[in-house]
């Protein structure tokens, strides 16, 4: 039973991979030729072609699984980057210590940001154009009346000069200082649970980093 979600995340991945990297198929086909033709290029010079091409078999399965997994983490970020609710996407996937509320504040121009409140403590990420700043203003000062004294940190998705890229997202939150006890943490959390957010869609697809893609 265990091993159906896991085979179908390779699927979601693997079709979501082939969408943005039509070669893919060929590309892990190609690797895994090499390795093996490898292992038996080793094996016909010392006389055993057959005992190393059967040891090269599994590995070159897991060199084409690693270079899979490699590409499928670049394709997810590639596959929803651009759409609106992207941010949420990617922080909703942190799978420990992180708890993620989309929109929280959207205005006429899609703008948005999200808050996620962890050890870190509060983290609000806005993506958009350049009035998301101001989003992010407003949001700190309306978050800072319900959590005063609580560390707030401000962030922008994108790939301008100061501003986090969408697959450096999950890092940037998983690698901040721990600032909250756990106690703390639950209590901000409790908090801000009462200013919720807004109903938007999100886009889906198996997220790297923190997200079931394929193990190699």
């Amino acid at each position: 039973m265990a091993k159906e979600p896991r085979l179908k995340a390779v699927r979601d991945a693997y079709k979501v991979t082939k969408e943005v990297k039509p070669w893919i198929a060929s590309a892990l086909i190609a690797i895994f030729l090499v390795i093996w033709v490898i292992g038996i290029g080793i094996g016909l010079y010392f006389g055993h072609p057959v005992y190393t091409g059967f040891i090269f078999l599994p590995l070159a399965t897991l060199g084409s699984l690693f270079f899979f997994t490699r590409v499928a983490g670049a394709a997810a970020y590639q596959s929803i980057e651009g759409q609106a609710g992207a941010g949420a996407s990617v922080l909703m996937a942190i799978r420990k210590g992180w708890v993620t509320t989309p929109a929280v504040a959207v205005n006429r121009n899609q703008d948005m940001v999200h808050r996620s409140v962890g050890r870190a403590g509060i983290v609000l990420v806005g993506e958009g154009g350049p009035s998301v700043r101001t989003l992010l203003t407003e949001e700190r000062k309306k978050t800072e009346r319900f959590a005063p004294n609580v560390p707030i940190t401000e962030l922008i998705v994108g790939d301008d000069e100061g501003q986090v890229p969408l697959r450096k997202l999950q890092k940037r939150l998983t690698k901040m200082p721990k600032k909250l006890s756990a106690a703390q943490m639950n209590e901000v959390r409790h908090r801000l649970k009462a200013v919720g957010g807004l109903s938007m869609p999100i886009p889906k697809g198996p997220m790297p980093k923190n997200v079931k893609i394929p193990k190699r």
